[in-house]
């Protein structure tokens, strides 16, 4: 291979793919995508919806200062990850949560679950993820302390309801699970302001569709053949929130497309296996935890062909 002259010779190890995005570039495109969720956050749940974000990506960010001052790292603080994680660790709790709660799963999310590991692209899990359910774990009751939202669009009493997918919960209509007229926590009440981000992220090629559809498509696909209503699945919970933006993280989904297939329907089984037959409500959360764990095993199953190479039918593949 000639190279030009002039040009540095690359030594860092493959890939070296040269992109004009960069980690801060493509952070600021899922926070512009999350805008949306996080304005109908404020007008179901008000100003402590503002509070509880605003809270959890400050002590994210500042989180993440501290480690890479403290272990005399390269400051990450800036590249917006730990914003995004502060985000999304808010979308996943109720308005109602103890602050002092909220900042024990950012600590967790940004210090366990990522600086631990070697920092961003070295976690073995999305952080936000692992935050959340060690506050479900630690602390249920506070987890699950909904309050009704502050705009209906149905004369449906949802104050009776703890969440759509509980078994005491009121019957809600589409017309509110879509809009995100229940109760629940913060992100993942409004499908259409999910749907709104999921858009700008395709539009921007931040992500793609295939494990959102993929993801989406199982639930909706096992609800029919368990005789469930598909849309209320699918509309209900955590999972467009976690299908949009928790299971397309880079770090922690597979590279090819057949491995992203895999790890989806994977999630979307889970998914399901809990909401039908286990003791929770919501399975999204542990799904994507446990998937998040064997993308490794994935990867290793499903590697694209080098140019070159030969298949296993024998010959060279084609470029």
């Amino acid at each position: 291979m000639a190279f030009a002259p002039g040009r540095p010779l690359a030594l860092a190890p493959a890939p070296q793919i040269v992109s004009p995005e960069t980690t801060q570039s493509v952070m600021r495109n899922v926070l512009i995508a999350m805008v949306p969720a996080f304005a109908a956050s404020l007008i179901f749940f008000g100003l402590d919806a503002l509070v509880v974000v605003g809270v959890s990506v400050v002590a994210c960010v500042g989180f993440e200062y501290l480690w890479c001052r403290l272990f005399k790292l390269p400051n990450t603080a800036g590249d917006l990850s730990a914003a995004v994680t502060g985000v999304l660790l808010a979308f996943n709790v109720p308005s109602t949560i103890p602050l002092y709660m909220l900042i024990i799963g950012d600590f967790v999310a940004v210090i366990v679950a990522k600086a631990l590991f070697g920092g961003i692209g070295r976690n073995f899990a999305n952080p936000a993820i692992v935050g959340r359910i060690t506050l479900a774990v630690a602390f249920p009751v506070a987890m699950t302390d909904f309050v009704a939202p502050l705009v209906s669009f149905s004369p449906v009493d949802v104050v009776s309801a703890a969440t759509a997918l509980a078994p005491t919960a009121s019957e809600l209509s589409l017309a509110d699970m879509f809009l995100g007229s229940e109760m629940g926590v913060l992100g993942e009440t409004s499908v259409l302001a999910i749907l709104i981000g999921f858009v700008f992220l395709l539009v921007t090629k931040t992500i793609t569709w295939h494990v959102t559809a993929t993801y989406v498509g199982t639930v909706f696909a096992l609800s029919t053949l368990a005789g469930l209503d598909p849309l209320m699945q699918v509309c209900s919970g955590g999972l467009m929130l976690g299908a949009v933006f928790m299971a397309t993280d880079y770090s922690t989904s597979p590279a090819t497309l057949k491995g992203k297939i895999i790890f989806a329907v994977g999630c979307g089984l889970i998914t399901c296996l809990i909401r039908f037959w286990g003791n929770l409500n919501e399975g999204v959360a542990f799904s994507i935890l446990f998937m998040n764990l064997l993308v490794p095993y994935i990867d290793q199953l499903t590697p694209n062909t080098p140019v070159g190479a030969e298949k296993r039918g024998g010959g060279a593949a084609r470029e």
